[in-house]
């Protein structure tokens, strides 16, 4: 590994934040964030260490599912700004050494689209073919993404009366990327934003891109096995990323690919072609929390070791929370219903029967000494760390809030009205500000900023520590034998130099012999959180771990070069 590497893929090594423009700042007191407000907290975000801003969907939306059911793709939503204020961001966010990637849903659109009217006006329309249509659908039963939302993914349009196909809500109807011309468009969509300056795009449910694109064929018909093939996906997904490429050399996607980790890597692509940069590693994040609840490693260890060998280009997102609900459908049932109990006994407080709508301080509650375990131990992991906007300051969420977007708040700058967010009266706000033991009175960044003790402060500390560490981006892991399985102790190796990290996953001390394997000699262990330094004897080391306690080690010598 060369060290221009690192910014020649900076993807393999960057801290990502996501956050919902319209919940971030109100610069103007409607009530909604915008574009603006972003603007004026770009130094927050790079004070913090951010290197890359996650963009959730900008466009104008009927808003029934947060932003996601688009009606223009080349568009901003007035509410949030335009587009020089959009550029103004772009702008801000490169002088201060972030990238900004956003939000592409190219699964459907809004049904109140105007390609979507075209389409359902008439069979003849020569927007028909830009959506799925079935006279007699194949699978009338078959459930949404969105368990309990809809019976079927197929919906009855009575004006041409034929079903459309929808794997999403009903409003949302998919569109069919076996059609020439919507692969025009999506091409369109991506050259528009790269050119105002995105350097990728978070790629919103791949797996269902892929799979449901099966059912899509000719206007007005049922599949004909003397119909052309469909084309193949995958190799649709590789276009799309060979177009990117070619229209920013500095461009990647991260997709939302929840499936087991050798599904996931077909969807990397093979050889030199490229599919996606990055993936989310949803089974890494899932054993994550079996693993808290368990105070027992091996989930954890078992998830890790199952993972594959990725392109030498390519990447893992890890994270602990994002904006959807904590899904937990890679766990059995059992093991479901422990993280449950544990993190969510109210009914009220999971989603789907198979997910959690809580951010990860009140389902530890409140416990700091757990809560620095986890984010610990997310950004020790080999690949990038990605945050939700707020997890610095520990937020909470607003279980008043229906559905998925009890997560999604207003951020809590400071103690006073509408947390900061908002001069607009409480009423107007886009989304009720979170109260009781998580609210802004407890809970805000001005108040961190200025604490030494903060939970802000420590995610500096562990951003800084993950960008001095290049290795966990690029180096090969190793889990290391501890002898207790309440300890977990990995290895990332890397050309440029190696480190040790152990994180504690029970409320007890407690002590443990290490052997490090191909430890040169005079080696010592640099503790790079807490300033302190551990003799190597014969690769052997001991260490003490406070209750959820966590080392995050270098190995290095007298010939090492590297400063800390």
């Amino acid at each position: 590994m060369r060290i221009s590497d690192t910014s020649d893929r900076w993807w393999k090594n960057a801290v990502i934040y996501c956050l919902d423009v319209e919940r971030y700042l109100d610069s103007d007191g409607d009530g909604c964030g915008d574009l603006r407000g972003l603007a004026q907290r770009m130094d927050y975000l790079a004070e913090l260490g951010i290197t890359c801003l996650w963009l959730m969907p900008l466009n104008p939306s009927p808003g029934r599912d947060d932003g996601y059911d688009i009606t223009d793709f080349y568009a901003i939503d007035s509410r949030l700004g335009n587009f020089g204020e959009f550029v103004e961001v772009i702008r801000t966010a490169r002088d201060r050494g972030i990238r900004v990637v956003m939000d592409l849903v190219i699964n459907h659109t809004s049904d109140q689209h105007p390609w979507f009217q075209a389409s359902r006006s008439s069979t003849d329309s020569p927007y028909r073919d830009y959506y799925v249509w079935r006279d007699d659908p194949p699978t009338k039963n078959q459930p949404s993404a969105f368990p309990g939302d809809a019976k079927s993914i197929w919906e009855f349009d009575r004006k041409t009366r034929q079903y459309y196909l929808h794997n999403f809500y009903k409003h949302q109807p998919d569109l069919n990327i076996a059609h020439p011309p919507v692969r025009d468009e999506i091409a369109r969509m991506v050259g528009f934003w790269t050119e105002l300056g995105v350097s990728g795009f978070r790629v919103d449910a791949v797996p269902f891109l892929i799979e449901a694109k099966s059912e899509a064929g000719g206007k007005n018909s049922q599949p004909d096995p003397a119909d052309q093939p469909l084309p193949d996906p995958h190799d649709y997904l590789a276009d799309i990323s060979g177009f990117l490429s070619r229209r920013s050399s500095e461009a990647m996607m991260l997709g939302e690919v929840n499936l087991t980790h050798q599904q996931q890597l077909v969807y990397f692509g093979a050889g030199e072609r490229r599919e996606l940069q990055m993936q989310f590693d949803f089974v890494v994040m899932q054993s994550v929390y079996l693993s808290m609840v368990r105070h027992d490693s091996r989930p954890l260890a078992a998830a890790l070791a199952d993972r594959p060998e990725l392109p030498a280009d390519c990447q893992w997102g890890n994270f602990v929370r994002n904006h959807d609900e904590l899904t937990l459908d890679k766990l059995s049932d059992t093991e479901r219903q422990e993280v449950f109990e544990a993190f969510a006994p109210d009914p009220g407080m999971r989603l789907y029967d198979r997910g959690i709508r809580r951010r990860l301080p009140t389902m530890l509650g409140g416990d700091a000494r757990r809560i620095r375990m986890a984010y610990s131990l997310m950004f020790s992991l080999p690949g990038a760390p990605v945050l939700f906007y707020g997890e610095e300051i520990g937020m909470g969420e607003n279980l008043a809030v229906p559905d998925r977007y009890a997560v999604r708040t207003p951020m809590q700058w400071s103690a006073g009205a509408n947390a900061g967010f908002s001069q607009a009266p409480a009423e107007q706000l886009v989304t009720p500000v979170v109260t009781g033991e998580y609210g802004p009175e407890r809970v805000n960044v001005a108040a961190q900023r200025r604490d030494p003790d903060s939970l802000a402060h420590f995610m500096r500390t562990l951003i800084q520590a993950y960008r001095n560490s290049p290795e966990i981006g690029w180096g090969e892991l190793a889990i290391v034998e501890t002898g207790d399985d309440r300890v977990f102790a990995h290895l990332v190796r890397a050309s440029i130099g190696s480190m040790l990290a152990v994180h504690n996953f029970a409320d007890a001390p407690i002590g443990l012999t290490l052997t490090l394997p191909d430890v040169p000699p005079g080696s010592r262990l640099v503790d790079m959180l807490h300033n302190e330094v551990t003799p190597i004897e014969d690769g052997v080391v001991a260490l003490r771990l406070d209750p959820y306690g966590y080392r995050w080690l270098r190995i290095t010598s007298d010939a090492d070069t590297r400063v800390g």
